[in-house]
């Protein structure tokens, strides 16, 4: 049942955050799952194997691992508490997806896993590798001429494009990303400076990805990533989630029944926080509390997970016009393979306002001298709705509010390190 008042705000712009009702614990429905825990691992390991041509290539990962760290931000934490008059319980840390190496964003995760796995696939079958080799072998000029006769395809708002872009021309493949005009003329020029070619349309995400799928059809030498349907871009995605572990148990913060961890991730067309979601929900099952977060203008996963419809729905049929800041974030109609594996796993969704993307950008620079592009905070304001009456709802249905003071809240930092300085320095101006 879709509540009327809530869906009255979704129309009018309003921020809401929604309770997920079809909620259920992870033991119930591990077994209903389309994914295994064993998928991700065969994920992580098919990453390690090419560990060694990705420090050849990219000399700033360590060890050829694409990873980012995690940064407490508590001058943050007191900041939102000071602006928003709550109290935000436990503590408040930062995912730094934005330092991902290569293509800074969480896009490098799923992206570039599908490129590899592509590479690989094509690789063997031509009895050019095996998986026992050391894949630095790639990085040959045999394998790069190999690579030139395939071609990657895709549709993007703008950094799942970079980091297909950027992995596919350096193993050598051709590519062409299809970008809707959300996407911002920077990510387009650094494309373009990278050997890929760009194909722009007036149109918004849906098209591009439409066209950019119809255009791969017609070749059969061409891979199109599908951030709609794709296993594997949610697999390479889901690894993110499972290294959350080991991470955390570096920094000393405990995750079990008395120390619940809540994770606040922004979410576009749902492949990507639908994988880390999933990664984190094997790791730590019901003690993981996953929300995403979307633009008021954009909520496309909100309303397919409220309706029940999916992507049989659009903002659009709701008088919604999908336009907003947070570029990564505009997508009218949601995945359904994600959104039918959120159905039960997800714990709520909140929308944000576009002039809170930039108070939280500004913010957060003053604060912590940390510098995100505009939709990469979008996450921020779930702490703040936690602590808010609804939340307490939550808590207390969880049978966890009396334990809220050991919350460990972390928002999930999506994009930002390749923003060119100037264009920056215009967010945090419009922020201020």
């Amino acid at each position: 049942m879709v509540g009327s008042n809530q869906m009255n705000q979704i129309k009018s712009l309003k921020e809401v955050f929604w309770l997920n009702p079809n909620y259920s614990s992870f033991p119930s429905i591990v077994n209903d799952l389309p994914l295994s825990y064993e998928d991700i691992l065969e994920a992580e390991k098919r990453l390690k194997r090419f560990a060694p041509f990705i420090e050849k290539i990219f000399t700033e990962t360590v060890d050829g691992i694409i990873e980012s760290p995690i940064s407490p931000i508590d001058s943050m934490k007191a900041k939102m508490e000071k602006d928003y008059g709550c109290k935000i319980y436990g503590n408040l840390i930062l995912k730094r997806d934005d330092l991902l190496p290569i293509a800074g964003s969480i896009k490098a995760r799923g992206g570039i896993y599908e490129v590899l796995k592509h590479a690989e696939t094509l690789a063997i079958k031509n009895n050019l590798l095996s998986i026992y080799d050391n894949y630095s072998i790639l990085a040959k000029d045999r394998f790069k001429d190999f690579f030139s006769n395939y071609i990657i395809q895709v549709g993007s708002t703008g950094n799942l494009g970079l980091s297909i872009g950027i992995m596919s021309a350096k193993i050598g493949f051709k590519v062409i990303v299809h970008m809707s005009q959300d996407a911002k003329k920077w990510k387009k020029d650094l494309l373009r400076s990278k050997g890929v070619e760009v194909i722009e349309y007036s149109s918004d995400y849906s098209k591009a990805v439409e066209e950019g799928r119809k255009q791969s059809e017609s070749n059969p030498n061409s891979h199109f990533i599908d951030d709609e349907n794709s296993k594997a871009l949610f697999l390479g995605y889901a690894v993110g989630g499972l290294r959350i572990k080991e991470q955390l148990k570096r920094m000393g913060i405990i995750v079990d029944e008395d120390h619940p961890l809540f994770v606040y991730l922004p979410c576009g067309v749902g492949g990507g926080p639908g994988g880390v979601a999933y990664g984190l929900k094997f790791i730590y099952g019901d003690n993981v509390h996953c929300f995403f977060a979307e633009p008021t203008h954009s909520p496309a996963m909100l309303l397919g997970l409220m309706t029940g419809l999916h992507d049989k729905i659009s903002v659009d049929d709701f008088g919604l016009d999908n336009i907003t800041e947070a570029d990564g974030l505009a997508v009218g109609r949601p995945s359904s393979f994600v959104g039918k594996i959120m159905d039960k796993l997800l714990s709520g969704i909140f929308t944000i306002g576009d002039n809170k993307l930039y108070t939280f950008l500004t913010a957060l620079a003053n604060e912590e001298e940390i510098f995100l592009e505009p939709s990469a905070l979008a996450g921020f304001l779930g702490p703040v709705f936690l602590s808010s009456e609804e939340g307490e709802e939550y808590l207390a249905k969880q049978d966890i509010l009396n334990k809220r003071d050991n919350i460990t809240h972390m928002c999930w930092a999506t994009g930002g390190s390749l923003v060119p300085e100037s264009i920056m320095k215009e967010y945090y101006r419009k922020g201020k």
